[in-house]
């Protein structure tokens, strides 16, 4: 198994589709949804056997840069899923359930509803389940807050799309939220049913997230990005992480998020979008010309 096993653990979107039809390519081309994976990444870690999972077989903590490899090496997957063509999304889906092969083991000690010596697999369609709906439900709030409010008919229309790619990735039919409402009930009954347990390697992964070694200048960028990591979870998860979350902090987070908002309509595209967007559109606007 190599050292780079858990590069993209547990990760599933949608397939590419039309950019004027597709609330995917309309969510994930903003930059800003970034805000969001901090948050994502804490509720995927709270469930024990993923929190293991990552823990045995990520080296992202350990590896020069690890931390910024991993995110780019992430990123460039969900992009590619998003925005690639077919054949570059069935390469990218091919290589994670690769990498997925290597990532198994057992629990060292019971943990919520686990006992010592539970298994895990990267396979797990419930453990795939979890992650893709904490990254819908993140990254619906994410837009929500620092881009624009959605209807209830988009927000639909976001979980059919990545219901549709889910399979993929090994999430079987009828695993995956097919509405916002859905996916609602599917966060509520994992939070509430006793598989959700934040574990020492959880909080250990939250201390590498939230505050990572850093060059002072960065610092403060570090810490504009724990605002919405923190204040956005759930607050039972937030306090089982023993994070504190404060008056102050709140203001803070809704500011920052008036402030985005406010100024992203005045952003450049070049600026606003992830390239692998912008270069999807113009192949679009080829194809229909071509047409």
């Amino acid at each position: 198994m190599h050292r780079a096993s858990a590069e993209a653990p547990f990760i599933g979107f949608s397939p590419s589709q039309s950019a004027s039809a597709s609330m995917a390519w309309r969510l994930h081309r903003e930059v800003v949804l970034l805000a969001g994976w901090g948050r994502a990444i804490l509720l995927q870690v709270a469930h024990p056997l993923v929190a293991r999972g990552v823990a045995d077989h990520s080296p992202f903590a350990a590896e020069p840069w690890g931390r910024v490899k991993r995110l780019e090496r992430t990123l460039r997957a969900m992009l590619t899923l998003t925005f690639g063509t077919p054949g570059e999304i069935a390469a990218v889906a091919a290589h994670i359930n690769r990498v997925h092969d290597g990532i198994h083991g057992r629990l060292g000690e019971g943990a919520g509803a686990f006992n010592r010596g539970a298994s895990y697999s990267a396979h797990d369609p419930a453990l795939l389940a979890w992650v893709h709906a904490t990254l819908l439900d993140s990254f619906l709030l994410t837009y929500e807050r620092f881009v624009a409010p959605l209807t209830p008919a988009e927000r639909d229309r976001y979980c059919r799309e990545a219901s549709a790619g889910a399979s993929l990735l090994g999430i079987p039919p009828g695993r995956s939220p097919q509405s916002a409402a859905q996916l609602a009930a599917y966060m509520k009954r994992m939070l509430e049913g006793g598989d959700i347990a934040v574990t020492a390697a959880a909080r250990e992964i939250a201390r590498e997230v939230l505050a990572p070694p850093a060059p002072w200048p960065a610092r403060p960028l570090l810490a504009l990005a724990r605002l919405p990591a923190i204040g956005l979870l759930p607050p039972a998860v937030r306090s089982a992480y023993g994070l504190a979350w404060t008056p102050r902090q709140d203001r803070a987070l809704r500011l920052l998020a008036a402030v985005v908002r406010g100024a992203l309509p005045l952003a450049p595209s070049a600026l606003r979008y992830w390239p692998a967007a912008r270069a999807a559109a113009a192949r679009e606007r080829r194809t229909g010309m071509i047409g």
